[in-house]
């Protein structure tokens, strides 16, 4: 059973930047894809960004040329760099990992953190 823990989110100025990581338990890490989902308060989770196996990654149209997902196999770790911040971009943020090694589909995630808040306000 993986457990992921995500750090780092917290409060951020429009147009300020954040970076939240999610540490995960496993050393067979490296043969997950991962994900970073979002909820806003009275919305539905959506996905924002994934990155494979491999290191290939898609991203949700509303923060293209904003985010950025990466991994560190070595450390366990995914990270999500956000830059450019709009008070849109406040949510709880999921790390997420699925037993594939490509993936974009949440139901098909196996594994969630418990969430980090970020706030995007002035």
């Amino acid at each position: 059973q993986m457990t992921l823990v995500e750090s780092g989110g917290g409060l951020a100025r429009p147009g300020g930047s954040l970076r939240i990581s999610c540490a995960a338990s496993e050393t067979i890490f490296n043969i997950n894809a991962m994900g970073w989902f979002r909820q806003a308060p009275g919305k539905e989770r959506e996905l924002v960004a994934a990155i494979s196996a491999r290191g290939s990654t898609n991203y949700t149209d509303s923060v293209k040329g904003r985010f950025t997902i990466s991994r560190d196999n070595a450390r366990n770790t995914v990270y999500l760099q956000m830059n450019d911040l709009k008070p849109e971009d406040t949510a709880v943020y999921y790390c997420a990992a699925a037993n594939l090694r490509h993936c974009t589909t949440q139901k098909l995630f196996d594994y969630w953190g418990q969430g980090a808040a970020v706030t995007v306000s002035s």
